[in-house]
């Protein structure tokens, strides 16, 4: 079956593309910005790695000897039972740090989370400090604290507490008052059409809203301070980072693959169990809902 088609009205298209202009323009020409900032970003992109040496062939040299670092990881021993018992109790120390410096830091985020929300704090300044207090404490790297708390307490797992719980301050209170500032504005409703005062909004109108968003957070960051803990103890701040320094210093490789390993196996672990809360924390949710 063959389709007419009607003609073409020349004097409605003349029409059309004077009061429409922009739409009879070519892709290319309305994109003209984006793609100069397309053709600009590659060819910083390209600057960048020439300048920093990825065009230099030291790089596919030193491909061909991490080959070699690998094999020389194999097979993973950790020399000892002895030393092995020594690696899980720091492993268990690490773990430590992250879990209190994690938790130490959502504890004291969510006062802070409340005065850095616009919708709970209407004083102007105050908003203002916690915003820039937030922002100070979090625009410093977690090795940085480390190395701040360990003059100030000294080597040990208690700088490296301080350190996660200093950094991630800034980052909870943040995300924390960012879902507070997007909660449900309903409940809040609800509680002031009963008479509820500044503290029930709080806690009956908002606080219920956002715990689990907070809670997931959290648990996210079990995990990932899991990894920083082990940074921070390569500086002195304890935990099993130390030995890992310690081992590739005396080119001990297969204890280093023996520790990456345990930590490996850790971090799967906690992702696996905060991963399985997260799912329950949502089904709750879920059910208080309907």
């Amino acid at each position: 079956m063959t389709e007419i088609r009607e003609p073409v009205d020349a004097t409605a298209v003349a029409a059309m593309r004077q009061r429409y202009p922009e739409v009879f323009v070519p892709g290319w020409r309305r994109n003209r910005a984006l793609i100069a900032a397309y053709i600009g970003l590659g060819a910083l992109l390209i600057y960048g790695l020439a300048t920093l040496g990825f065009a230099n062939p030291r790089l596919f040299d030193g491909i061909g000897k991490l080959g070699s670092l690998f094999a020389m990881m194999l097979p993973p021993d950790p020399g000892s039972v002895h030393r092995a018992v020594i690696y899980l109790k720091a492993l268990g120390e690490t773990l430590a740090i992250a879990f209190l410096g994690t938790m130490l830091a959502a504890v004291l985020g969510l006062p802070v989370a409340l005065l850095a929300a616009r919708n709970v704090t209407a004083n102007r300044i105050v908003h203002f400090l916690s915003r820039r207090s937030l922002d100070t404490l979090r625009g410093v790297d977690v090795l940085v604290w480390a190395l701040i708390w360990i003059n100030v307490v000294g080597l040990g797992p208690f700088a490296g507490v301080l350190a996660l719980m200093t950094s991630d301050l800034g980052t909870f209170g943040k995300l924390f008052s960012e879902a507070i500032e997007a909660s449900d504005k309903r409940p809040v409703e609800g509680v002031v059409s009963t008479g509820g005062g500044s503290l029930h909004r709080i806690r009956f109108g908002i606080l219920p809203g956002v715990l689990p968003v907070m809670a997931s957070q959290v648990l996210y960051y079990i995990e990932s301070n899991t990894r920083s803990a082990t940074i921070i103890g390569i500086v002195g701040a304890g935990g099993i980072g130390l030995h890992l320094a310690e081992q590739i210093r005396v080119l001990e490789f297969q204890h280093v693959a023996f520790i990456v390993i345990l930590i490996l196996v850790a971090v799967a672990a906690i992702d696996w169990i905060s991963t399985r809360l997260r799912l329950a924390l949502i089904g709750s949710r879920r059910v208080e809902m309907a």
